[in-house]
């Protein structure tokens, strides 16, 4: 490994406040399917450890929340969860920690705005998690995972958190109309690297809102808290206004 990675790493190290026995593992974490596509000296990718730091977060995440939410039920803390260990919490918390700028992706990926896909940084950081399991243990690794996502958990607690329209607007719809939201790609835009998705939510032959985004789950949240604000006549506060 480089000297200027090395810095890299032991930055990142001293920033999230974890230490590494063994670099190569974190290294190995940051480093995309495309890198390893396109460099024949480095074989390995970071999705097995992805797999384990998915199993790992899960488990502390639902453990913790199993003891500190004793009146809830299973219902409850499955939503709870999903909303803690969502992609869209995970590529903040990784931005957060620089993660974007340590990432290892093939050119393709890069040229294509590879480090600010959600996806590819929930990934990463889900992939930290597996790294520093098996470097550390568990009982590091739960602390740092909680370090980073209680807050995450205490907003959606206090109800601060960024809404899952989809699964509210589903919900709505069952109980008041005794049907499912319907999501039709109805206009999709640009090159095949950077394309926009166009989607329209309808409950039972209505249309109640158009969303865009860079995937079709991205225009369907968003068509999907238009039409929910909409057919509750909910006033949005801040947290409460669509967007990508």
């Amino acid at each position: 490994m480089k000297p200027e990675r090395k810095k890299l790493l032991k930055q990142f190290e001293k920033d999230s406040g974890v230490r590494f026995k063994n670099e190569s593992l974190l290294n190995l974490a940051f480093s995309h399917r495309s890198y390893s596509n396109e460099n024949s000296d480095h074989r390995e990718n970071n999705e097995r450890l992805e797999f384990l730091g998915d199993s790992v977060l899960g488990l502390v995440v639902s453990s913790y929340l199993y003891h500190i939410l004793a009146d809830k039920s299973e219902g409850d803390l499955a939503k709870i969860k999903s909303f803690v260990v969502s992609e869209d919490i995970l590529s903040v918390v990784a931005k957060k920690l620089g993660i974007d700028q340590l990432l290892l992706v093939g050119k393709g990926e890069e040229n294509s705005g590879g480090r600010t896909k959600k996806a590819l940084l929930a990934d990463a950081m889900e992939a930290v998690f597996g790294a520093y399991y098996l470097d550390a243990g568990f009982a590091d690794c739960q602390k740092f995972i909680l370090d980073l996502l209680v807050p995450e958990i205490n907003n959606v607690l206090e109800d601060r958190h960024k809404k899952d329209y989809k699964t509210l607007l589903q919900e709505f719809v069952q109980k008041a109309h005794k049907s499912y939201p319907k999501y039709v790609l109805v206009n999709k835009t640009g090159p095949d690297h950077d394309k926009t998705f166009f989607m329209e939510v309808q409950v039972n032959g209505k249309t109640w809102g158009t969303g865009s985004g860079k995937n079709k789950k991205e225009a369907e949240q968003q068509a999907a808290g238009i039409a929910y604000l909409a057919m509750t006549g909910t006033s949005p506060g801040p947290s409460d206004v669509p967007s990508n």
